[in-house]
């Protein structure tokens, strides 16, 4: 009769332990499955998504404005810098990424064989200081990559005469040395003689870039894919 205190004292930590276990089990299978649709779920219950504009009310205002100015040329909207820039692969990417490879350029004003021009900023007057080094930090970005940054203000937009008088530089055979500009008040040229310079750029640029070699192809959406296993590798 001494032994039943006994075998009753080891019964419960033997059952304690079995239900433990089996909490064990059910959790681990139970996170399988929500590995397994982690794809299917996580993005769409977790994040619900919902349809938005592409752009704001002066960003298509200076839309059709440099439609209207470059009617030949190509203009682009919201194009993450990672489409147009190029990184070594001396560093890790998803640190560059996090950086500014999110970044958007507000517009693209690119020639006939999609090479980017100039980018064009819209920067609100009343930006938030995060908001102001965030476009300080992507302009940085693109000077240093060669890429002609143009700010323009909301609700301070240049007209077509304006616009095409701002970006005469950039059209002409070599254009300028890449730095930030503003809108601010320039001479005017005749409609004519621009448009007879946009022309002759035009052609220039189709020649060099269209039938050209495909060092300036934009990079590919997979690229950076094959950029992380190789740095994983390293």
């Amino acid at each position: 009769m001494d032994s039943l205190p006994s075998i009753s004292s080891l019964a419960l930590p033997a059952t304690l332990l079995a239900v433990l276990l089996l909490v064990a089990m059910r959790w681990r299978n139970r996170a399988g499955r929500a590995e397994d649709g982690r794809d299917n779920v996580d993005t769409v219950v977790g994040w619900p998504p919902e349809a938005a504009r592409v752009l704001t009310v002066d960003e298509r205002q200076a839309y059709d404005v440099l439609r209207h100015a470059f009617p030949t040329h190509l203009v682009l909207a919201q194009v993450p810098l990672s489409r147009f820039v190029r990184v070594p692969l001396r560093r890790s990417y998803t640190e560059w990424l996090q950086r500014v490879g999110t970044l958007s350029a507000d517009l693209l004003l690119c020639d006939a064989g999609s090479s980017v021009i100039a980018v064009i900023d819209i920067r609100s007057t009343t930006e938030s200081e995060r908001a102001r080094r965030r476009h300080e930090r992507m302009s940085r970005v693109l000077r240093q990559a060669g890429v002609h940054v143009i700010t323009w203000r909301e609700g301070e937009l240049p007209g077509v005469e304006a616009v095409r008088a701002q970006f005469m530089p950039l059209l002409q055979p070599g254009g300028a040395s890449p730095k930030a500009s503003s809108s601010r008040p320039m001479p005017l040229i005749p409609v004519a003689e621009m448009e007879e310079i946009v022309a002759d750029a035009d052609d220039q640029a189709f020649a060099a870039t269209v039938y050209g070699g495909r060092e300036h192809d934009p990079v590919s959406s997979d690229y950076f894919d094959d950029l992380e296993v190789t740095v994983g590798k390293r």
